[in-house]
């Protein structure tokens, strides 16, 4: 992996990771699946790392795959094709099983399998004149990366079918109508504003959050009889944690909770 595929800083307890590419508009790497998905992992494990925000350097998201590798990729065996498929997916799986939520910041172009990551986070905050962008159908290809499983929690399959089937741009602003958008940002500053919020996220309760973040995803999958299930499993076990011992406490004392107190001890 280059060593710069992905670059890495700490703003406190939040973690940024940023795809190092911008000569290609952040077109993914090898070096990128394997360096993010690494890093995700690693900070499940680090109690320092409050939440995480992924972003793009030079002013851009991700452009999606790199053409001038996938043209080559059609002389490969399909069983081959499909193994390098799945670094994408099993990066896509690393963002929604980190247990640490994940804030995308995206600026420019997110396109293709750039379009699926940004999806892939628990928020998103974007530019208003961000690109969001299937645009398989332009190369005469079809989506990957869980592009149409994630963009249907948001719009109908009517929509759905135009966007795939057109590949046309949509900005951050229809972006965030629709819904998909946590946070609608002047162009420049979204990486601030996710880091803001990651920020404020990360001041909050570890186990809490990991068992919130999967009652959240399996939300639109679920019954509402399996959700009930779900939440009746979390919140028995919820009730006997340090952190709601800590978190009730404050709230009758009348004073903030010290969650970071908790992940300090760890």
């Amino acid at each position: 992996m280059p060593d710069n595929a992905l670059i890495t800083r700490r703003e406190g307890a939040v973690l940024v990771l940023s795809n190092n590419n911008p000569a290609a508009r952040n077109a993914l790497t090898p070096g990128f699946y394997t360096g993010l998905t690494e890093a995700l992992h690693a900070a499940a494990g680090d109690a320092s790392v409050g939440a995480i925000v992924v972003t793009g350097e030079g002013g851009h998201f991700c452009a999606g795959g790199d053409l001038r590798q996938l043209i080559h990729r059609r002389e490969l065996p399909i069983g081959e094709r499909r193994q390098r498929l799945e670094l994408l997916h099993n990066l896509v799986r690393a963002l929604r099983d980190c247990p640490k939520p994940v804030v995308m910041a995206v600026e420019g172009a997110a396109a293709g399998a750039g379009l699926s990551l940004a999806l892939a986070g628990d928020m998103l905050v974007a530019a208003k004149n961000a690109q969001f962008s299937v645009a398989y159908v332009k190369v005469g290809l079809t989506p990957d990366g869980g592009a149409t499983g994630l963009l249907a929690e948001f719009v109908s399959r009517q929509v759905l079918t135009e966007l795939c089937l057109t590949g046309e741009r949509v900005s951050g602003e229809r972006m965030h109508q629709l819904g998909v958008v946590n946070r609608l940002t002047e162009p420049g500053a979204a990486l601030d504003t996710a880091i803001a919020l990651a920020q404020q996220i990360a001041t909050g309760p570890d186990l809490a959050m990991a068992r919130i973040k999967h009652l959240c995803r399996m939300a639109p999958r679920n019954t509402l009889e399996q959700q009930l299930e779900l939440e009746a499993l979390y919140m028995p076990l919820s009730q006997e944690t340090a952190e709601s011992l800590e978190g009730i406490g404050a709230f009758l004392e009348k004073r903030a909770p010290d969650f970071a107190r908790l992940r300090a001890a760890r």
